[in-house]
């Protein structure tokens, strides 16, 4: 029979769609992005996967991880106490991505990598925000040992989540794990020998660069709007005291007399949002140009990071950083929640340091190769919220 000449074979089309595919892809990106036909590959070496590529595979395995659905119930800021429609650390982590990705687009970046690191750049943060992880560290230093969520995240995908037959871990790309590890901090070599292979002397990619400053824009207009929601900061407390927020409500005002003043509120968020990915994007172009940075080479031997706000907007965010931490997170209404928080992680942490028994299985037996404390530290801060207040009842409820 002979074939229509509309017809072609399930390969010939598949093969010709990842050519537009792959042309599409190439156009959009600069000559100092990651390409990802240039990844240094995984640690055990795969197939190439017939219509996704292998950043595109780290993406979608970060978001079948456990560790990524744990952070639904893992608190950002604010717990359920006053609202279940506050950020939480999976709601964030979203926000984060569709920042990044909107970036990475107008800089000609790899928004495939990027997504990526998005998605996992908070997946080793422990149960009850800063303050649990702030309780864990200080757990861990009674013992000679430190707390560091990112290399806790790297532990996950390398190690903690089971989901292949051919290896432990998520096998990510090398670039992935690499900016896991270099998105908000740079490791030294002689404290961190066993990140050598991570090139500690090098800048990470554009790609990881934007992680912390994404994450920063995400959370700094997320916690004013929550932080107003949940009744702890009012919009002229905000006005006053913020310069970037002040001049964008003064001009919402104007705009919008009549609007309700939460209405108004928002809009002044929405254009704070802008100014500061609008800011980002345009003082990263430049500063990229004025290096003279032609390739991913130039970008990781640049003596500094090239992701960077502007000067003044750099201003304008520490003073909303500031105002923050002055005025939100180290909140009196708050701080019954962290000293709880910080109780809770310490006490446990100690009940296990002394009966070990009480462990889990497969925890007790990778105590058998690895300080106890250490694993300790890798159950705590596995846990979700209301699981850690289950494990705290069982073990030191009275």
């Amino acid at each position: 029979m002979v074939q229509s000449p509309n017809r072609c074979s399930f390969a010939a089309r598949d093969k010709l769609a990842t050519g537009y595919w792959q042309l599409a892809t190439d156009f959009k990106l600069a000559d100092f992005a990651v390409r990802v036909e240039q990844s240094r590959g995984r640690r055990h070496p795969e197939p190439s996967h017939a219509y996704r590529n292998d950043f595109q595979r780290d993406r979608d395995r970060v978001v079948h991880a456990r560790a990524f659905r744990r952070l639904e119930a893992k608190t950002q800021v604010f717990t359920r106490r006053y609202s279940d429609h506050f950020r939480n650390r999976l709601t964030h982590t979203i926000e984060v991505a569709q920042i990044s990705r909107t970036i990475a687009a107008q800089l000609g970046l790899n928004a495939d990598l990027v997504e990526a690191l998005a998605l996992v750049h908070d997946i080793g943060h422990p149960p009850f925000g800063h303050a649990g992880e702030k309780a864990l560290d200080a757990a861990m230093r009674q013992h000679g040992l430190s707390f560091d969520h990112n290399l806790h995240a790297l532990r996950i995908v390398e190690d903690f989540e089971l989901r292949y037959a051919a290896f432990r871990g998520l096998n990510l790309t090398f670039e992935v794990r690499e900016g896991i590890i270099k998105h908000s901090h740079d490791y030294d070599a002689r404290e961190h020998p066993e990140l050598a292979e991570y090139l500690l002397d090098q800048r990470p990619p554009l790609e990881a660069q934007l992680i912390d400053l994404t994450d920063e824009i995400a959370y700094n207009t997320a916690d004013l709007d929550d932080g107003c929601e949940a009744h702890l900061l009012s919009v002229e407390q905000i006005a006053e005291s913020v310069e970037i927020f002040g001049d964008c409500y003064k001009d919402v005002r104007k705009l919008y007399p009549a609007a309700a003043e939460k209405l108004q509120f928002n809009e002044a968020l929405k254009r704070i949002f802008d100014r500061l990915v609008g800011d980002l994007i345009a003082n990263t172009r430049a500063r990229i140009a004025e290096a003279g940075a032609h390739s991913l080479e130039d970008v990781r031997r640049y003596p500094e990071r090239l992701a960077a706000f502007s000067a003044k907007v750099e201003e304008q965010r520490r003073q909303l950083k500031d105002f923050l931490y002055e005025n939100l997170y180290f909140s009196p209404a708050l701080e019954g929640e962290k000293e709880d928080a910080e109780r809770i992680v310490g006490e446990l942490f100690a009940h296990w340091m002394k009966e070990p028994e009480d462990l889990p299985r497969t925890y007790r037996e990778k105590a058998e190769r690895e300080p106890l404390p250490r694993i300790i530290c890798d159950y705590i801060a596995g846990m979700t919220d209301p699981f850690i207040y289950q494990q705290y009842e069982k073990y030191c409820g009275e």
